[in-house]
């Protein structure tokens, strides 16, 4: 029930009508009624349209209290910056909607191989 306040809470900030949210996501006026009167969970997908809608990080959704939010959005910042316009959004976006296609044993297959670049980066000295 909590989610389903809290989207529609955000919603209403941002002056908003299910209409509204109907446009901006492609999901049908019913459904967000359904979403935000708690009868249907939405799945993360659907939350992380809902966010783009509202024009929030998705992980804002989860937050009641504005302060909290802040404080991890101030710390976040940096990593989110590069993937907030321009190039790095457009690269973002279609990386996103390609991990969301691949199967949990690809999925887990790429995220052994960033590991290990990641890795292998931080062994590297300068100069090399």
């Amino acid at each position: 029930m909590y989610i389903a306040e809290r989207l529609k809470q955000l919603r209403e900030a941002k002056k908003l009508s299910q209409g509204d949210m109907e446009k901006r996501t492609g999901l049908f006026g019913c459904y967000i009624s359904r979403v935000e009167n708690g009868h249907t969970v939405p799945a993360v997908e659907t939350l992380e349209k809902l966010a783009r809608a509202l024009e929030i990080p998705m992980y804002q959704i989860f937050y009641d209290s504005q302060e909290a939010a802040r404080a991890t959005e101030e710390r976040d910042n940096g990593m989110r910056d590069w993937a907030s316009h321009g190039r790095g959004r457009s690269l973002f976006l279609r990386l996103q909607h390609a991990l969301g296609r691949i199967s949990d044993k690809d999925r887990a297959l790429l995220m052994l191989v960033a590991t290990k670049v990641v890795s292998l980066g931080k062994s590297r000295k300068p100069g090399r």
